[in-house]
C-alpha cells in the first residue's frame, strides 16, 4: 500500500460525513432532569460511548439532552440532518450532518465551502432559538445575549485497497498535504511549516484510526461508531472553551466596575461604599469558581490516558486552556482586589469608632469640667 513520493497517489473515492457544530451560551444552568420531561428524551445513559476498553467513571457526570430534529433543508435545497446537544452548565450545541462521498479535491472544495459560512450560521441560530421556545422553564437565567463557537469535524471512512483500510500513518503520508488543507477550510496549499504544525496535532490509538485537530476543526479518520467519542469529546471542549469566554467576559467587567470604585478615592465615607463593592465583588468571584469546578468535573478521564491526550489536545488548540489561564488570573486579582478593598473598610470602621471614643470622652471631660464650675 506504500507508494514512491514521485508518484502520485492513488485515487481513492472517499465517504463519510461533514458535521457542522455551532455552541450557544443561552443561560446560567439547564435543569436537565426537567428538560427531559419537557421533550420526552431518553433517559441519561453512559456517554460518551467509547469503543475501547474504559472505566464506568470515564463519562459525562450529567449527559447532555439530545433533542433530534427534522432535516434543516438550506436554500441551496440541500438537507441536513441535525440534532441539539443541552449542557448542563447553559450550553446548547447544534450538530449539522452532511454526508459526502467524492475524492480529495471535492473534499478540500466541501470543507472551503462550508467553514465559517455565514448563511448556514444563521439558519441554525434561527432553529436553536425555536427549540428553547419550548424549553423555557428548564432554563436559569436565561441571556439576552449569546456568546457563540463555530467547529467543524470531516469524518472520514477507512480508505479501503486491497481489502485493507489504510493505517493512518499511510494516509498521513499519501495525503498529509490534502489533510492539512481540509483542517484549515483551504483551497490553495499550504506552506510547509504550516503544514507540519497542522499534521503534529494528531493522535490515533489503533493503526487504522486518526484524529488531526485544529484550532476551527478536525478530520476524524474512522468508522462512524469508532469516530463518535473523539468527536464528543471536540465537542466538549468547544462547550468548555464558551464557557471561559463568558467568565473572562464576565470578570472583565466586573474588575473595571471595581477599578472605577477605586478611582473615586478611599476616603473615610468611601470605604463604607467598598464594603459593599467588596461583598458583590466576593459574590460573583465565588460564583464563578463554582461554576468552573462543576464544568471541570462533567467528566473524567482517570485511567484512560488516550481520551485524556485527545482531550488536553483539542483543549489546547481551541484555546480552552489560553481562556482558562485568563479566568483564573483575574479571579486571582478579584481575590486581590477583595482583600484590599475589606482591608480599606476595616481601616475605615476603626477610624470612625476611634474617632467616637474621643468624641465620647471630650464630652464627658466637658460635664465634668462644667460640673465642677
Amino acid at each position: 500500500m506504500a507508494y514512491n513520493r514521485g508518484m502520485a497517489p492513488p485515487t481513492d473515492r472517499l465517504s463519510g460525513t461533514f458535521w457542522l457544530l455551532f455552541l450557544y451560551d443561552v443561560c446560567e444552568e439547564i435543569r436537565l432532569e426537567e428538560l427531559r420531561a419537557i421533550l420526552g428524551a431518553q433517559p441519561a445513559g453512559r456517554e460518551p460511548s467509547f469503543r475501547r476498553p474504559t472505566p464506568e467513571y470515564v463519562r459525562f457526570q450529567k449527559p447532555p439532552v439530545i433533542e433530534y430534529l427534522e432535516p434543516l433543508v438550506l436554500q441551496t435545497g440541500e438537507r441536513l440532518q441535525h440534532q441539539l446537544h443541552y449542557y448542563e452548565y447553559g450550553v446548547v450545541s447544534i450538530e449539522l450532518q452532511l454526508p459526502f462521498d467524492f475524492d480529495w479535491q471535492d473534499l478540500m472544495r466541501l470543507s472551503s465551502r462550508w467553514i465559517a459560512a455565514p448563511e448556514i450560521e444563521k439558519q441554525a441560530a434561527d432553529s436553536v432559538r425555536r427549540c428553547l421556545a419550548r424549553a423555557q422553564p428548564a432554563l436559569v437565567k436565561p441571556y439576552t445575549e449569546w456568546l457563540t463557537e463555530d467547529y467543524y469535524i470531516i469524518q472520514l471512512r477507512p480508505v479501503v485497497r486491497g481489502g485493507s483500510p489504510l493505517t493512518g500513518e499511510e494516509l498521513i503520508a499519501e495525503r498529509g498535504e490534502e489533510i492539512a488543507q481540509i483542517v484549515r477550510g483551504e483551497l490553495l496549499r499550504l506552506a510547509e511549516d504550516e503544514r507540519m504544525e497542522i499534521l503534529q496535532s494528531r493522535r490515533s490509538y489503533y493503526p487504522e484510526d486518526l484524529v488531526v485537530i485544529g484550532w476551527t476543526a478536525a478530520l476524524v479518520y474512522d468508522t462512524p461508531e469508532g469516530a463518535l467519542p473523539v468527536m464528543q469529546l471536540l465537542e466538549f471542549a468547544n462547550s468548555q472553551l464558551i464557557e471561559f469566554r463568558y467568565y473572562d467576559e464576565m470578570l472583565t467587567g466586573l474588575l473595571a466596575d471595581v477599578y472605577r470604585s477605586l478611582d473615586k478615592g478611599t476616603g473615610v465615607l468611601a470605604r463604607w461604599r467598598l464594603a459593599r463593592e467588596a461583598g458583590r465583588l466576593n459574590t460573583i468571584r465565588l460564583d464563578v469558581r463554582e461554576l468552573t469546578e462543576r464544568m471541570d468535573n462533567s467528566i473524567k478521564f482517570l485511567s484512560d490516558m488516550y481520551s485524556a491526550r485527545v482531550y488536553r489536545l483539542a483543549a489546547g488548540k481551541v484555546g480552552v486552556t489560553d481562556y482558562r489561564r485568563l479566568v483564573d488570573e483575574k479571579l486571582r486579582t478579584a481575590g486581590d482586589l477583595y482583600q484590599f478593598m475589606v482591608d480599606q473598610f476595616q481601616q475605615g470602621r476603626a477610624f470612625v469608632l476611634e474617632l467616637l471614643v474621643v468624641i465620647i470622652l471630650v464630652i464627658e471631660l466637658v460635664f465634668l469640667f462644667n460640673g465642677k464650675m
